[in-house]
């Protein structure tokens, strides 16, 4: 007769506070909405990233109470909730039924796991660096203390510019990097020590790894943004021209989003301008233009446009384009109030300074002029873009004023 075997625990019942709304899986990241629902961090960020949010940001709703929700929305950390699932979680036997991997990654970190992790990833083990990009990655809670480690940006740093880490290893270092927040004294650290930064930077974005790509120009932003001046002076055209193709590329929103954010900061410092033109910037523009980007990817393009058309090479570069000046035309009145004043800025500097008659015939035939005449009467668009409309069209106003292409519609819209 054999020996009955012990009943097995009855499987757990997870609380439904516990849940996501969204998901209806056990929340590892609990955030409130201002609404006052909680909700798990990658499925509301999934959700209001979703392409019926992005189309339009003024409409997203709260997916419980379909109450609207502001465009610039911060998710707050709900640590209430968070705490009290770590309790109920410790409470859990084997056998509970409730999802192994979901427990694990809910359970506490300990500091001692995390000074151990941190160890092996000094010595470029690869195996440790992805475990560390896991818990950044698993909760908001977590990156926050993996940022408040000891040593843990040093580490990374010397990962990524050492000589004896491999490329893996390298890639996985950028990937935990880009997901901190790295306070600025760190990055001014980082940079001060690392002489090769901008060299390990630019051998990972060259990577045929997108996802790695996508974390080095992150990390690339971050750094232009503190803007070391030593630095951002003495960067070579390599890096800058693999930021720039990663914008070419599309390897993502998020990634185009960073890489104009850090060549727009990089802009004003030195030659960078003439380095970023050089670099193939402006036709990369153009092409994304054309694109029909979303509108902030849309507004930080033409940002970038306006600085690189204060030099001589960037306006020469737009003119060359077959479609540069007819784009940035188009995008007045189209966009955002934001799009249009950059737009009429980039136009401004064209007319200024690289008005040849092929150029004013090119912005008469193709509309621009005539875009600009009803900008000036918009409510679309505010005092200062119609201040710099109105210049733009009184420079040239013998020309355009006698323009077959300019309709009698646009005329009698012209500026006396």
């Amino acid at each position: 007769m054999t020996a009955m075997e012990p009943p097995s625990a009855p499987p757990a019942e997870v609380p439904s506070y516990f849940l996501c709304p969204i998901s209806l899986q056990l929340m590892r990241d609990p955030v409130t909405l201002p609404t006052g629902i909680s909700y798990d961090r990658a499925a509301i960020s999934r959700w209001l990233a979703s392409p019926a949010s992005a189309a339009s940001s003024s409409s997203r709703t709260c997916p419980v109470t379909r109450q609207p929700l502001e465009p610039e929305l911060q998710l707050t950390p709900n640590d209430t909730l968070r705490r009290l699932i770590g309790s109920w979680i410790a409470t859990l036997s084997p056998g509970s039924g409730v999802d192994e991997e979901e427990v694990a990654a809910l359970r506490p970190v300990h500091r001692d796991e995390l000074a151990s992790l941190l160890s092996d990833a000094a010595t470029a083990q690869v195996g440790a660096l992805r475990k560390l990009g896991a818990l950044a990655a698993e909760s908001e809670h977590r990156r926050a203390m993996l940022e408040s480690q000891d040593g843990v940006f040093d580490v990374l740093s010397r990962v990524l510019t050492g000589a004896s880490a491999c490329s893996t290893a390298r890639e996985e270092a950028v990937g935990v990097l880009a997901s901190l927040r790295i306070p600025e004294q760190d990055l001014v650290r980082i940079v001060s020590r690392h002489g090769n930064l901008a060299a390990s930077l630019t051998a990972v974005l060259r990577s045929s790894n997108l996802q790695s790509r996508a974390q080095a120009v992150r990390l690339v932003r971050a750094l232009a943004d503190v803007a070391v001046r030593a630095w951002v002076i003495g960067l070579d055209q390599e890096l800058l021209a693999e930021v720039i193709r990663v914008v070419r590329d599309r390897v993502s929103t998020r990634a185009t989003k960073a890489a104009l954010h850090a060549l727009s900061a990089l802009c004003p410092y030195g030659r960078n301008r003439v380095k970023i033109v050089g670099a193939g910037a402006v036709p990369a523009l153009v092409e994304l233009l054309l694109d029909e980007p979303e509108r902030r990817v849309c507004e930080l393009a033409l940002a970038v446009l306006d600085r690189l058309c204060t030099c001589a090479e960037g306006r020469a570069e737009l003119v060359a384009h077959a479609a540069g000046v007819a784009v940035v035309g188009k995008k007045v009145l189209r966009v955002s109030e934001a799009a249009s004043e950059r737009a009429v800025r980039v136009l401004r500097s064209v007319v200024r300074h690289a008005a040849t008659p092929a150029v004013l015939q090119e912005m008469a035939q193709a509309g621009v002029v005539g875009k600009l005449c009803l900008a000036l009467r918009s409510e679309l668009c505010g005092v200062k873009t119609k201040e710099k409309v109105h210049e733009v069209l009184k420079l040239h106003s013998r020309v355009w004023r006698s323009s077959p292409c300019l309709s009698p519609k646009f005329l009698a819209l012209y500026p006396s």
